[in-house]
């Protein structure tokens, strides 16, 4: 996910009102910030325990730690990820575990091997989600029953819920891929769904007709809009009255967590953590 540049302002101030209420007050939904709203940077300069901290006061219920922001891959060892874990718990949060790796190969077949290591270190972290890219060919990928046995064999080992986005490539992308495979697969396979609201204009995919197909397997959401066009497209905050948007979000379950995912903006008169507070409350309340 990408900064959004200068000049890229979404919403002002004076449009938004930050919203005090803890997360202790607030009702509905499970919000969830994703290290890299506070920008990758800083998520690799200072880990992601500092910034799990900021994400417990912004009154987050979760924080999704993310692989590919560790500073070296001794972040991914098991006693320093349990030990993350530990933190985050502390701290009154449960944790996400993303990792890039995608669950199929490029020619559609199943990497067991990245599932069992994502399994491994989402465990050692303590992990409520799991998440994974699908991956495969722009034409989807194997569901055959060995291939669907293999993974659901896989998937039994894990305490944590395993999930599968939607990314922002054709392979591993559309919403055929995601069909077939969930067609494919039994009502209790225990593969579920993070669908990400922004990636589906990446891959040229309609959001809503991806909701109305996809809804039943959604376990977690991905919450960010999209300004820009082809290369130049950025995640940034839904703006205030977004009505599409809002309708996405209808057509889903209401009763998964919501990751916020696109950049906190600080301000002359906002600090990065106040963005932060004010888009927990905003993302609860769509």
């Amino acid at each position: 996910m990408e900064p959004v540049p200068n000049g890229f302002a979404v919403e002002t101030d004076s449009e938004m009102q930050v919203d005090e209420n803890s997360r202790s007050n607030r009702e509905g939904t499970e919000v969830v910030i994703v290290a890299s709203a506070f920008g990758a940077d800083a998520i690799r300069r200072d880990d992601h325990g500092v910034w799990a901290a900021a994400a417990a006061r912004a009154s987050a219920d979760g924080f999704e730690v993310r692989r590919e922001l560790f500073a070296s891959d001794a972040d991914a060892r098991p006693e320093a990820l349990a030990q993350l874990g530990e933190r985050i718990r502390a701290l009154g949060l449960w944790a996400v575990y993303s990792t890039p790796a995608t669950l199929f190969h490029d020619d559609g077949s199943l990497d067991r091997e990245a599932l069992g290591l994502a399994i491994d270190e989402a465990s050692a972290l303590n992990a409520r989600i799991v998440k994974l890219q699908l991956g495969g060919t722009a034409r989807g990928v194997a569901t055959d029953p060995v291939t669907l046995e293999c993974l659901m064999t896989g998937i039994a080992a894990s305490k944590a819920r395993v999930v599968v986005e939607n990314g922002q490539l054709k392979a591993g992308g559309t919403i055929e891929a995601f069909e077939a495979l969930f067609a494919a697969l039994p009502q209790q396979s225990g593969l579920a769904m993070t669908f990400d609201t922004g990636n589906w204009h990446w891959a040229e995919q309609d959001p809503l007709d991806a909701a109305t197909r996809l809804a039943p397997h959604v376990a977690y959401v991905h919450c960010k809009a999209v300004i820009g066009a082809g290369a130049r497209r950025f995640a940034a905050a839904p703006a205030n009255g977004d009505a599409r948007f809002a309708t996405l979000l209808a057509h889903l379950p209401g009763d998964v967590p919501r990751g916020i995912e696109y950049p906190f903006i600080p301000g002359a008169d906002v600090s990065l953590e106040a963005d932060a507070a004010r888009q927990v409350a905003r993302i609860a309340a769509f």
